[in-house]
């Protein structure tokens, strides 16, 4: 009787374990399709290409030929970007992203340079004696004096003159015709004797073999050629002057910005141990020759000097403007400069960048033209773009900057 009951209550459980089985199965069976429906499908990259230069494509991984990065695959719900680099808020307020506007405003191209005060050449003049004679007295005994016009430089005996000084005045005793007269005071003329001193001569009746050679414009003696008691020759340079009403300022202009500059353009200069004295000038000459070592040009301005505070030697701060005109500007701390090629980074939506090869004009210090690759309104990053400045920290910087897209889940 035991033995039954142990039977049947055997045959009761191996019933009940059997329906349970039946019924897991059915509810796994009811399960799987879903679960499998909730798998996601592999994705598979469109094309490859550098994320600097999003218009190369490539149809395989790889190493980039532009920079020294591996290619960046792109999908099918990542082909419309275009390129480029998606950067949350979150990260952006992180890495102090700080973005300017590229702007379109009229400006005047200014060049500054440095320039050294020299004498105008065209102003120096040379005092010459035009007859034989001796210097009895010297008034200027030192270069580098300042000597007004008119004033004494040297007195000089030349006894030749007197010859032609007694003939005159000989003719006009005798009461000579005024022709004799006339060709005698033409004969003095020929011999370089100054008028003043014939009138001298006739005034008092007496023969002058002295006279006065005086300073015939204002300015500093550069060169003394003769001491008291030397003798002298027809066309000997005793004294040359140069001018200071007017000055040249030499500088040294980069080949790059001396094809700006024309003749004529208006400069202001100021001292640079005193900023407080201005002057103007204007541009002379920019000389035909390039200094191979510096590559720059010498040019010449002319500055007004009236005032004499100007003297050789001293420097002057240059401001060149030029003509004003229109131009495209972006901040110059936008710029990534690789060597070869510039670069900014533009903001193409809320959290989307993408790096814009340009083409660089005029540099105007803390802005620079473009010529090609941005447009008006656009916005680049002017602060944060440092990590991508490097082509050793580009690809770890992408890589980060990019959003994490979450695995699959078996």
């Amino acid at each position: 009787m035991k033995r039954a009951t142990l039977v049947i209550s055997l045959a009761a459980a191996g019933a009940l374990l059997a329906a349970a089985g039946f019924l897991a199965g059915r509810a796994s069976g009811h399960h799987e399709p879903a679960a499998a429906a909730a798998a996601p499908a592999e994705r598979k990259p469109l094309y490859w290409q550098d994320p600097m230069v999003p218009g190369a494509r490539f149809d395989k991984p790889g190493k980039s030929p532009f920079m020294d990065m591996q290619l960046v695959p792109v999908y099918a719900d990542e082909a419309g970007d275009g390129g480029g680099v998606k950067i949350s808020p979150t990260v952006q307020q992180n890495l102090g992203l700080r973005t300017a506007a590229v702007t379109r405003t009229e400006v005047s191209p200014a060049i500054a340079a440095v320039g050294t005060v020299q004498f105008d050449e065209r102003l120096g003049v040379a005092v010459q004696t035009r007859v034989a004679g001796y210097v009895e007295k010297l008034s200027v005994r030192a270069t580098m004096e300042q000597v007004r016009k008119g004033q004494a430089l040297a007195t000089v005996f030349a006894p030749e003159w007197l010859a032609p000084q007694n003939e005159l005045l000989a003719l006009k005793r005798a009461g000579a015709a005024p022709e004799l007269i006339a060709a005698a005071r033409e004969r003095m003329r020929a011999l370089s004797l100054p008028d003043g001193l014939v009138r001298q001569s006739e005034e008092s009746g007496v023969a002058e073999a002295r006279f006065t050679l005086n300073a015939p414009a204002s300015g500093v003696v550069t060169d003394l050629g003769v001491r008291e008691g030397m003798q002298v020759s027809p066309g000997m340079t005793l004294f040359r002057i140069a001018g200071l009403d007017k000055v040249w300022a030499v500088a040294e202009i980069p080949e790059a910005q001396a094809v700006r500059l024309a003749r004529g353009q208006k400069v202001g200069a100021s001292l640079q141990a005193d900023a407080a004295q201005v002057f103007s000038g204007t541009l002379q000459e920019i000389l035909p020759q390039v200094n191979a070592s510096t590559r720059t040009l010498q040019a010449r301005f002319e500055v007004d000097n009236r005032g004499g505070q100007l003297l050789p030697g001293m420097l002057l701060r240059l401001q060149i403007a030029g003509a004003p005109s229109t131009r495209l500007l972006v901040p110059a701390e936008a710029v990534i400069r690789t060597g070869t090629r510039a670069v900014a980074i533009a903001r193409r939506s809320g959290a989307a960048f993408e790096p814009r090869e340009l083409k660089l004009g005029l540099d105007l210090g803390d802005r620079l033209e473009v010529l090609d690759g941005l447009t008006e309104g656009d916005e680049v990053v002017v602060s944060g773009q440092f990590l991508i400045d490097s082509e050793a920290r580009l690809k770890s910087v992408l890589g980060a900057m990019s959003p994490a897209r979450p695995e699959a889940k078996p």
